[in-house]
């Protein structure tokens, strides 16, 4: 079964996340009215809504450093990993977790990097040489 992950969470201006998810990520504006706007996120339908973003505190570890929690992202093919990472340092995007490779010649070999959007709202994104490793332990 294949299926289209949705979710929906506040921004504080429609427009600001129009230019970091339309212009700096790359992802095509779907539907939207004046208190809320969608888009396709890499194949997957996210909401934006006016309104407080979630809190976030830096629970997780992820190696050495503390990452935001909780957070939503994606996994991508490598080569769509390292465009979307030449975007985001072209945009000079403030990382919380600049773009590495983890795992390193291990079961479960993935680069991350972990920023937020204007809003604080925050993502990681992962890369796999292949997708079907995701799950590899």
């Amino acid at each position: 079964m294949h299926s289209i992950f949705h979710l929906a969470f506040n921004v504080r201006d429609l427009d600001g996340a129009r230019r970091f998810y339309g212009d700096v990520l790359g992802c095509v504006e779907g539907r939207s009215t004046d208190t809320w706007v969608d888009f396709d996120f890499f194949g997957h339908q996210i909401s934006m809504h006016l309104g407080e973003p979630f809190a976030t505190a830096n629970t997780g570890h992820v190696g050495e450093v503390m990452v935001p929690m909780p957070h939503f992202g994606l996994a991508l093919a490598l080569p769509d990993w390292r465009a979307l990472a030449d975007r985001l340092e072209a945009a000079n995007t403030d990382f919380v977790l600049k773009p590495q490779v983890r795992f390193e010649g291990q079961p479960g070999e993935q680069w991350t990097m972990f920023f937020r959007d204007p809003f604080g709202n925050p993502i990681e994104v992962k890369g796999f040489r292949s997708l079907e490793t995701l799950y590899d332990k």
